[in-house]
């Protein structure tokens, strides 16, 4: 098939999840063409089969802000009559499935089929906000499948937009070769050169995200057990938690990794990855951590108990309660033998449940069924 991916190049689980997706559609025989305003930061260097288009997004005088939804449709457009696209696969309602859809009308609608993968936030953040309300509604509906990421995220988006449409839940998913833990580009000792136990989070350092928390985690750890805090990322949320740090008196023991695009190198060097988020429509974050061996300690909302299972492979606990998550980690700190059996098994869950391999043909027949019903149309 020939597939057309549209997704935020940016940092963040949807457009990891896009790239990935279109990266292991090619490798299996697809034509898969990326269309965003910059190249993914997952995709690296020649993929065969793989094709990026960039959005000229022009600064016409008479708009305040370029009208990038209808750059990317004028594009969408042209990829399709190029390259006679069959799927185009949006991830994110809005802008995504509404440029799609737009690029269709002005093909008559005889366009290729819109599939539409929702993420999280354009549900849970830009869905409630009213001005966009009945957009990612619309969205939703004329797309001719939807996908969720988890029965969370699937059943929050039926009840908040009083919708009767099928939404198909297909995982995210983890490449398990890759993240496999292994630890050849990561020094454990330039980062505890004193044998410390390490702690990471990695993020957008986005206000859900609750950065502050892993800081505060962190002090209560470290007054039973000396550790460290690895924190890779930029975002908004920074500053206050180096502040954090200071007041705490951790400062000396986090460390601001910044932005990191092989996060893989460094998930296998580490003991225990945070993630206590007040949201997570399903924690691609904590997937890749377990499959690379290492324990999550996590908040128990969103769909992060789809992946997560609490006192087997990690820990999940009340949103906000960092003492609990501390002891949590202090316990698994202490405990080898405990620690050794969580890795296994967050490892054997990665590879059983979760690998791209037994996730992406579920997006292929999706596809085909997709094609399959415009032909009998």
């Amino acid at each position: 098939m020939k597939i057309a991916i549209i997704c935020y190049p940016t940092h963040g689980g949807s457009g990891v999840l896009a790239t990935e997706l279109g990266v292991c559609l090619a490798q299996r025989g697809h034509q898969v063409h990326f269309i965003s305003y910059s190249a993914p930061f997952r995709l690296r260097g020649f993929q065969q089969n793989v094709f990026y288009h960039e959005v000229d997004v022009s600064a016409y005088p008479l708009f305040k802000f370029p009208p990038y939804d209808l750059s990317l449709a004028t594009k969408i457009l042209e990829v399709t009559k190029e390259y006679q696209l069959d799927v185009i696969h949006a991830h994110y309602a809005i802008p995504h499935a509404i440029s799609a859809y737009l690029a269709r009308q002005m093909m008559s609608g005889q366009g290729p089929r819109i599939v539409t993968t929702l993420h999280g936030t354009d549900i849970t953040l830009v869905g409630k906000d009213a001005s966009f309300y009945e957009a990612v509604r619309f969205g939703i509906l004329q797309s001719d499948a939807v996908t969720a990421v988890s029965h969370y995220l699937a059943q929050r988006t039926l009840e908040e937009f009083h919708i009767r449409k099928e939404i198909q839940v297909i995982h995210n998913f983890v490449d398990t070769e890759r993240f496999s833990g292994c630890t050849q580009n990561c020094r454990r000792d330039f980062f505890a050169p004193n044998g410390e136990k390490l702690l990471m989070h990695t993020s957008n350092f986005r206000p859900v995200k609750r950065l502050s928390d892993t800081v505060k985690i962190l002090a209560h750890v470290r007054q039973q057990v000396d550790a460290r805090l690895l924190l890779a990322g930029e975002g908004p949320d920074r500053q206050e938690s180096h502040e954090w740090a200071v007041k705490l008196g951790v400062h000396d023991h986090v460390i601001f990794l910044g932005t990191q695009d092989y996060i893989e190198n460094l998930l296998g060097c580490v003991d225990l990855f945070l993630l206590p988020s007040s949201e997570e429509s399903f924690g691609l974050a904590a997937l890749e951590a377990m499959s690379c061996r290492t324990p999550v300690i996590a908040s128990n909302v969103g769909g992060l108990p789809e992946v997560i299972s609490h006192g087997v492979d990690g820990y999940l606990l009340a949103m906000g309660d960092v003492e609990a998550m501390a002891q949590a980690a202090v316990s698994l700190l202490r405990d080898p033998q405990r620690m050794a059996e969580f890795r296994n098994r967050a490892r054997e869950k990665a590879v059983t449940q979760f690998d791209m391999h037994r996730i992406v043909p579920q997006y292929e027949r999706l596809y085909e069924r997709t094609l399959h019903q415009k032909t009998e149309a």
